[in-house]
């Protein structure tokens, strides 16, 4: 027993320090907290701790008198959209953007430059244009007509860092007549033809001068976009276009950005940047047999998969002889470019996402309503049959013929999709816009281009005019200053017979559906 007993007490003696080591933790976890949190009331209550929310000014002390529905004068039609699409929330949720000038071009490596035509209200440009200052794009060529061009409107924009308008002047169209794409056969095709033709070649040579005017800025990077579509950045370390291309390998001229496209669940958007959140995936993005296994379930009624097109837009390096190749696409007068894909990176195409966008497609071409007439007009499916709906249908039946096709209200399909891979839920660039607008950068740009136009002598469009006619002759393109083995190219001729062996000649991308069953047919 005794024997026994001696061998109980080794564990009885061991227990004694553990119990004292895990009463010393307890009591170490009990008082820690509660001196701290004593700690920080002392130091509160004797000011010692400063609220950084406080530092800001208050939600509402710098509204711009314009975004005030009873003085609105001053944007014209546009200012209740413009008010309820640019004034910031009453309580911001993310303060933290109030006060940035965003104008840290200088400092990011690589340079990028945003180029696009275009003639939207300040509501879809603002935040457009700032969230890729978010991304890290240093510059901003804007080819501007329409309400962009209006006095107003275009001196918000020419105030904020970074940004070059570009007005439709005759003078531009002079200089773009002499550009040498006129005698060229690349984007041929589309000359000399009404709607989204005209929009194309328009497109197209704003871009070539572009080219010359991100070279003469130190840019290295260059993308054509439009104003209905946002750059995501997926796959990059961080949510950042300057390290997603700064990762690009350096023999790579050109990369592409698979499109994702819009789903819609309500026909009453009015923000789509901040109320979208659903998106259609790439073909590229997506495995085959999903892909056309589901065809049938993701057109949801339409011709093609997506509602416009699926080919995607692309960045090119800043170098000699680059040249477009229509609105989607880059190319070069002297060589075959090497392009890739990126794997995970889109562009977001927020396309009909509003209802409106089928009257205001429509008001901006002036063809005829028929099958026969609109293929003169559109290159795309959907968009011929929306413009003969606008045109011929009353106001109930749009919108009828509108949630058929564009809104996608069927939550049980959505869910079945969204396991499939085929959409998918993107919040990024939503909570993005939603915090400049909450933080006031959108409003308090308004105000800043107010105050500094009263400043100013002259007038914001003749400013501009001035400032771009220095630079914007196509007859001055970096295509012909360049040299091939030390000697500089004396002619256009010689030119296109350089192209014509590097296969430089091909004709320009339009916009083009994505592949349809037929082209699964033909692989099997």
């Amino acid at each position: 027993m005794a024997g026994h007993g001696a061998l109980r007490r080794p564990p009885a003696a061991s227990s004694a320090p553990h119990q004292s080591f895990t009463s010393r933790v307890l009591l170490l976890l009990t008082v820690l907290p509660l001196a701290l949190a004593s700690f920080a009331f002392v130091l509160q209550w004797r000011g010692g701790i400063d609220d950084l929310t406080s530092r800001w000014p208050a939600a509402d002390a710098h509204r711009f008198p314009v975004m005030d529905r009873n003085n609105n004068s001053h944007l014209g039609s546009s200012a209740p959209d413009c008010a309820d699409i640019l004034d910031r929330s009453s309580s911001p949720s993310f303060p933290y953007y109030r006060g940035w000038n965003f104008n840290l071009g200088k400092d990011l490596k690589p340079k990028i430059c945003i180029t696009t035509s275009t003639s939207a209200g300040l509501e879809q440009i603002i935040p457009w244009l700032f969230y890729h200052k978010v991304l890290g794009v240093s510059q901003f060529f804007l080819f501007v007509e329409g309400k962009a061009a209006k006095p107003h409107l275009s001196a918000v924009l020419e105030a904020i860092p970074g940004v070059k308008l570009i007005y439709r002047t005759r003078e531009l169209e002079e200089k773009q007549a002499r550009s040498r794409i006129w005698n060229e056969t690349w984007l041929a095709a589309f000359f000399y033809k009404p709607c989204n033709y005209e929009l194309f070649v328009k497109q197209s040579l704003n871009m070539e001068m572009a080219i010359v005017m991100a070279q003469n800025t130190g840019m290295d990077w260059i993308i054509h976009l439009d104003t209905d579509e946002l750059l995501h950045p997926a796959g990059a370390q961080e949510y950042s276009l300057t390290s997603l291309l700064s990762d690009v390998p350096a023999n790579v001229d050109m990369v592409v950005f698979p499109n994702y496209e819009s789903t819609i669940e309500r026909d009453d958007i009015k923000d789509p940047f901040s109320e979208v959140s659903m998106f259609k995936k790439n073909y590229d993005h997506l495995p085959k047999e999903t892909y056309f296994g589901l065809y049938k379930e993701a057109s949801h009624g339409n011709p093609n998969y997506f509602l416009t097109y699926g080919n995607g837009k692309s960045a090119a390096r800043i170098q000699n002889h680059l040249r477009p190749n229509g609105a989607h696409r880059w190319h070069n007068y002297m060589k075959a470019p090497h392009e890739i894909k990126f794997e995970e990176a889109a562009v977001l195409h927020y396309t009909y996402t509003k209802f409106s966008d089928l009257t205001s497609r429509r008001d901006r071409c002036g063809c005829k309503p028929t099958k026969e007439d609109v293929k003169r007009c559109f290159m795309l499916d959907f968009d011929r049959a929306a413009f003969i709906i606008a045109s011929t249908a009353t106001e109930e039946e749009m919108l009828r013929w509108y949630n058929e096709h564009v809104v996608w209200s069927d939550k049980q399909v959505n869910l079945m999709l969204l396991r499939k891979g085929i959409l998918a839920r993107i919040y990024a660039p939503m909570a993005i816009v939603q915090s400049l607008r909450e933080s006031g950068v959108f409003s308090s740009a308004i105000a800043s281009a107010q105050a500094s136009s009263k400043q100013k002598s002259t007038s914001p469009i003749e400013n501009l005019q001035n400032r771009s006619s220095v630079i914007l002759d196509p007859t001055d393109s970096i295509s012909k200053r360049g040299r091939i083995g030390g000697k500089k190219i004396k002619s256009q001729a010689t030119a296109r017979k350089i192209m014509e062996i590097v296969g430089g000649v091909e004709s320009a991308m339009p916009p083009m559906s994505p592949p349809g069953l037929d082209d699964f047919s033909m692989e099997m």
